[in-house]
């Protein structure tokens, strides 16, 4: 099992038509944004233009989850509104303009994996999944197998399970959670 911590404050941002984007993990660590060959990307990103037009990325579902504001949106032409904390899903290729300024937490997975989740969530979790992820909406103690870790507000703790052990985590605090298996 490989835990590694990915602060908010060590993630680098680059721009986007609509503001900035934060890359925490892109995997495999091999893969390349630009060349779109990554499993799965997990940032977070400002939209800070109205109306900003999200850019497509043929071939993954996206989650998106606004962290400090609702989500004004229109899909392949369909309003929708989208509360603090709720989770949007779609497929990445689709024509979504924000009409909303904010920032938000962004899961892409490619259409080859088969099988992924994400759910908010104060309470703990049992789970034997090949990765998970924990984005920490609020500063949170983590414990995993007796071991403790502390994450600040927007910082993400991803969990490496090849060999798919049965791993309780147990938290204090809301966390984004995630979990994908190949």
């Amino acid at each position: 099992m490989n835990i590694r911590l990915l602060p908010k404050k060590d993630s680098k941002a680059s721009v986007w038509s609509g503001g900035l984007t934060y890359e925490y993990l892109i995997y495999p660590e091999t893969a390349s944004y630009a060349d779109r060959d990554f499993a799965f990307r997990i940032s977070s990103a400002t939209i800070e233009q109205e109306p900003s037009v999200f850019t497509k990325f043929r071939g993954y579902h996206r989650y998106l989850v606004m962290l400090d504001n609702c989500l004004d949106i229109e899909v392949n032409k369909e309003k929708k509104v989208y509360e603090k904390y709720e989770i949007m899903e779609f497929n990445s290729d689709d024509e979504v303009t924000s009409y909303t300024k904010g920032t938000d937490f962004n899961w892409m997975v490619s259409d080859k994996i088969r099988h992924h989740k994400l759910k908010i969530t104060t309470n703990s979790q049992n789970s034997n999944a090949q990765i998970m992820l924990l984005f920490s909406l609020r500063t949170t103690l983590i414990k995993i197998n007796d071991k403790t870790y502390n994450l600040n507000t927007y910082d993400l703790l991803v969990i490496e399970n090849q060999k798919k052990e049965n791993i309780m985590l147990d938290f204090s605090n809301d966390c984004i959670f995630g979990t994908l298996d190949f």
